[in-house]
């Protein structure tokens, strides 16, 4: 069976990316404008307001054809709790209900308080190949309640995640799907040819309105 392709963008929203990206660029141009040739308002107003309509209905297309990450239509929550139910500790001490929490589509797992950390980690990477999983391990400072909690689990993600998959903050560490990766590089893309492509249209604009 075919791999199941995400949906596209679409086009509202590809135009609606491409308006804002229009008004940046109408501002950026109003202001070389002004600098050459304050007098000139209503070349000023044109460049204000139609640089985002010509902007939306030139890239708008294109924006609305790239394809938005795959996200699973499945509660990860649900998932990630009858996965762990086995590692249940009791009251007071590591459990689904108070440990395992969602927000729709990324998951948080708190392993304070639980005795085999790392064995929840290994029943839920497997999950990170299609949600996002994050880890709570706290700061690693002494006087935390597990200084010895966020070593132990970042040397694990570590040896079983690659680089770009996986991010560190002061207590956490997140663990993102490929979907998802491939998108953000793929908008990245996009934004570095737009950031290469804003100072030559300034230039030949400033050349243009001497």
């Amino acid at each position: 069976m075919a791999e199941e392709l995400p949906p596209r963008i679409g086009l509202i929203t590809g135009l609606q990316a491409g308006a804002f990206i229009g008004l940046f660029l109408g501002f950026s141009l109003a202001v070389v404008s002004a600098l050459t040739d304050p007098d000139e308002l209503v070349r000023l107003l044109e460049l204000m307001c139609l640089t985002p309509i010509i902007c939306a209905l030139l890239l708008g297309p294109f924006l609305g054809w790239r394809r938005s990450p795959l996200y699973s239509k499945e509660d990860p929550l649900d998932e990630a709790r009858a996965c762990l139910e086995r590692f249940n500790e009791g009251q007071g001490k590591w459990r689904v209900l108070s440990h395992v929490r969602g927000d729709g589509r990324a998951v948080r797992i708190d392993l304070h308080n639980s005795t085999q950390p790392l064995a929840i980690v290994q029943a839920t990477l497997p999950m990170t190949d299609r949600h996002t999983i994050r880890y709570i391990v706290g700061r690693g400072e002494q006087r935390s309640r597990s200084p010895e909690l966020r070593n132990q689990v970042l040397g694990y993600v570590e040896q079983h995640i690659p680089l770009n998959r996986r991010r560190r903050t002061s207590s956490s560490i997140e663990v993102l799907p490929p979907s998802v990766i491939e998108h953000m590089e793929s908008t990245n893309v996009m934004h570095r040819r737009l950031f290469y492509l804003l100072p030559i249209i300034l230039i030949f604009a400033w050349l243009e309105m001497r």
